[in-house]
């Protein structure tokens, strides 16, 4: 199950980095907002995307005990979207040791 959740996050962070280049090199996010920004279920995706990048974050806030990661955290997340959920759950998932279970990956590691 472990390898799997590996091989489906890595595939969702190359993807969402391969979108997000290709789509850069076509047109810039600037140039791309006024005609995105005038389109109202553009804004409700984007909301969408805002409230669930928040609802991670609070998993985050509560597995990291650090100020400085949870800043860090919160910044690449709201920056960077999936990109940066995709990388969290990864970086999460490499820090099992064997023979650990999932119920380890969504509990906070002691202190």
């Amino acid at each position: 199950m472990i390898l799997a959740l590996k091989l489906l996050f890595g595939a969702i962070c190359a993807a969402m980095l391969t979108v997000t280049v290709r789509t850069s090199m076509e047109v810039s996010l600037w140039a791309a907002w006024p005609g995105y920004a005038a389109n109202p279920w553009a804004i409700a995706t984007l909301w969408d995307a805002y409230c669930g990048f928040l609802v991670f974050y609070v998993w985050v806030l509560y597995k990291e005990r650090a100020l400085g990661a949870r800043i860090l955290w919160f910044f690449l997340i709201m920056s960077l979207g999936n990109i940066a959920t995709a990388l969290y759950i990864l970086i999460q998932l490499s820090r099992l040791k064997p023979g650990q279970d999932l119920e380890s990956l969504l509990l906070r590691r002691p202190a």
